[in-house]
């Protein structure tokens, strides 16, 4: 695939540009985030989402299938731009990058767009601090089949770049919203939807109680758990059982448990 530029500065506008992303207010500031990884650049592309230009250099590709994603981001209106393996090195944010690097426009997805089935599972995650986490659990609400995931008073951007890697690019695979604790509720109370919360504090355990109806697992914040607006809204509240000395588990391994129970239930595997 023809490059339409051959980055061969590191005083290049559009490199500076990609490498300011990894910062949150620049993002803000400019709608744009970064993609980086073939598997994740591929999602992003099936995904619809919008790839203003791509850095890669085929040094660093490790397959053979990476003419093909450049052909297609080409197709969707990408500028390519070919850059030596030093330059690429200075764009990456991983410890061994691929060779492909996209920057995209934010999705924009809106809570009151969102479409549901009559039966939806999704996942509610307030506040949730830490990129990886988030990216997590969005690839494990992927993996179960869930209809869409509700980032409710979000700490960290779902745009991140770490939340992107952790995802794999199912961030681009399903509906992910960030709203407001009291927007998320409404929501759920309009599509009748049955409010799950995860907590130490529950009496059941969360193999006993019934998750094939309209439900939202609601999870919380990796250091305080869930908030008491979402115990208090939350019908069922339920525990997993823990055996050591640990009261808990990490947020997003917790998450993954209660999602494929509910595919248990609902789907028999």
């Amino acid at each position: 695939m023809k490059p339409d530029l051959v980055l061969t500065s590191a005083s290049n506008p559009r490199l500076k540009q990609a490498i300011a992303l990894r910062d949150r207010r620049d993002r803000q500031a400019t709608g744009l985030f970064l993609i980086e990884g073939f598997r994740e650049t591929s999602r992003a592309i099936t995904g619809k989402v919008i790839i203003d230009h791509l850095f890669y250099c085929p040094e660093l590709f490790l397959g053979t299938n990476e003419e093909a994603l450049l052909a297609s981001a080409k197709a969707s209106g990408a500028f390519l731009i070919q850059t030596t393996a030093h330059l690429f090195h200075k764009l990456s944010y991983r410890d061994r990058p691929d060779g492909i690097l996209a920057v995209a426009k934010k999705m924009n997805t809106r809570l009151d767009a969102l479409q549901l089935p009559s039966n939806p599972l999704i996942v509610i995650a307030e506040a949730i601090e830490k990129p990886g986490n988030l990216g997590t659990i969005i690839r494990s609400s992927d993996a179960a089949g869930v209809h869409a995931v509700i980032v409710a008073n979000g700490c960290t951007d779902i745009y991140n770049p770490n939340v992107v890697r952790a995802s794999v690019g199912t961030l681009f695979t399903i509906p992910v919203i960030e709203t407001s604790n009291e927007e998320a509720l409404a929501f759920c109370h309009k599509h009748t939807i049955t409010l799950l919360a995860a907590t130490p504090e529950g009496q059941s355990i969360y193999t006993q109680v019934p998750m094939t109806g309209p439900l939202g697992i609601v999870v919380g914040t990796e250091q305080l758990g869930l908030s008491s607006f979402w115990k208090k809204a939350c019908t069922l509240l339920v525990r997993i059982p823990m055996h050591g000395v640990a009261d808990s588990l990490n947020v997003a391994t917790a998450t993954t448990l209660f999602l494929f129970e509910a595919a248990r239930q609902r789907y028999g595997t």
